[in-house]
């Protein structure tokens, strides 16, 4: 069990319900609702995500050594050797061409599809830049951020569909979502190890520190943070006003809660006083079950209501199955 354990944490096992599904969304927006065909995007989605976090893993396993909270990590206790990590990376890109093969068996290799592969490639190269270079480069939150937004991307173009409307908001929602993560999220919860190595990101430049137990966040720093937030609803709501005939009352309501929700506890983030890890990821979590709501719900005329409390449930209900097998608690991630 303990062995499962780790590699289920080294995966990021419980967070692939959520990490693994945005190419089904965009081929949820080209009209393409197929089981197998969407499974198969799953698994792109969940190829891309293993080979970044173990990647990423493999990378600061030094920087991670650092920090007493992440001793458990398994290639920093050594339970997984580093060669393993790389053994899975490697396995992961070969996996990605075999489902490509599975996806594209028996069709015409059109110039969409072409370039859906192209998209895997940049999203790779993007994510293994930021995985080994990202602590130099400053901003380099922008590099993963793009990486997942080419994968989401992926979705619609591998199906030879054209992207429509709601597939751009979508890459743009995806971008500001992630940047959020690493840039703002990201840059609270390590705060206090990343000035050991000298990191250069958004969050020590905008002066974001970590003295004694006490928690030193810039209003600078907030109202970036706001503005991605803000910029996020803002979109999320424009379909509203192209298609408002096709839309209920009661989705706006809803949509305009989780929206708020997400602004609530972004803001509780923000507040912080003192630096309290599990606390901090405690919030990052709940954001992020939040933030899987909106997009379906914006969808829900066009997909209706079963595929809409599938994208829904599904992240919270993979992430409430599988944690307990990895021995954390919830809303308590190694992360």
């Amino acid at each position: 069990m303990g062995k499962l354990a780790d590699y289920l944490v080294l995966l990021r096992f419980p967070g692939l319900g959520g990490l693994a599904i945005p190419p089904v969304i965009a081929a949820l927006t080209v009209g393409t609702f197929d089981l197998f065909t969407l499974s198969l995007l799953f698994l792109l989605g969940a190829y891309s995500s293993i080979f970044g976090f173990v990647l990423n893993d493999y990378i600061d396993v030094e920087v991670d050594k650092k920090s007493k909270e992440l001793k458990d990590r398994p290639l920093v206790s050594g339970s997984i050797s580093q060669q393993t990590a790389l053994w899975i990376c490697f396995t992961m890109i070969m996996l990605t061409f075999v489902t490509f093969f599975v996806l594209f068996y028996g069709k015409v290799i059109t110039p969409l599809r072409f370039l859906s592969v192209i998209c895997i490639l940049i999203a790779w190269i993007l994510g293994s830049i930021y995985d080994v270079y990202g602590k130099k480069i400053f901003a380099s939150d922008i590099l993963v951020a793009l990486s997942v937004s080419f994968i989401f991307l992926i979705g619609a173009l591998a199906l030879n569909k054209q992207p429509s409307l709601f597939t751009w908001i979508i890459f743009v929602l995806t971008f500001n979502n992630l940047f959020h993560m690493n840039a703002i999220e990201g840059g609270i919860k390590d705060a206090d190890h990343d000035v050991l190595m000298n990191v250069n990101n958004i969050a020590l430049r905008s002066g974001v520190s970590v003295n004694g137990k006490n928690l030193i966040i810039p209003t600078s720093f907030k109202l970036l943070s706001m503005l991605v937030r803000i910029s996020s609803i803002i979109l999320l709501f424009i379909p509203f006003i192209f298609f408002n005939n096709s839309f209920f009352y009661w989705q706006l309501i809803i949509l305009a809660v989780a929206s708020a929700g997400v602004l609530f506890f972004s803001m509780k983030l923000l507040s912080l006083k003192q630096f309290d890890r599990s606390k901090i990821r405690k919030y990052i979590s709940i954001q992020s079950f939040l933030r899987y709501s909106l997009v379906p719900l914006m969808l829900l005329p066009i997909i209706d209501v079963i595929p809409t409390l599938i994208l829904i449930f599904l992240p919270i209900l993979w992430y409430l199955v599988f944690t307990p097998l990895t021995g954390v608690k919830l809303l308590q991630p190694r992360m």
